[in-house]
């Protein structure tokens, strides 16, 4: 599994915690019909093990848009992008960046990808 593909089931599986209030283990257990990848797990784990941090940090950049407004997907790719930033050190964050679009583009719509791009873009800065 590559990077992307790690990110993609990263998405799906954050999207279940948080939606369906699932188990971290299980809902990436769910994504994988093999052994988890390192990476895929160590992007769950981290997002989960620092949630609130990460909330803030969003909450911080966004104007005119209320937290709890914001779509479920959009939610959870910024949660993961915000995570990569803040907790991968060896991820350049135009990479980071440059994901966050493409799972934009994968899972949401163009509104998502503009969105995800306008938060980050003042997370980045």
């Amino acid at each position: 599994m590559n990077r992307r593909q790690a990110r993609e089931k990263a998405v799906q599986a954050l999207f279940q915690i948080t939606v369906g209030q699932t188990d971290p283990e299980e809902a990436i257990g769910n994504v994988t019909n093999k052994e988890a990848d390192p990476f895929l797990m160590q992007l769950v784990q981290e997002t989960v093990s620092h949630l609130n941090d990460i909330d803030e940090v969003i909450k911080s950049h966004l104007i005119n848009w209320q937290f709890d407004r914001i779509g479920n997907i959009d939610k959870t790719i910024l949660r993961l992008a915000v995570c990569e930033l803040n907790y991968f050190e060896d991820i350049p964050s135009n990479v980071t960046l440059n994901e966050a679009i493409e799972l934009s583009k994968t899972f949401g719509d163009e509104k998502t990808r503009k969105f995800v791009n306008g938060v980050l873009g003042k997370v980045v800065n």
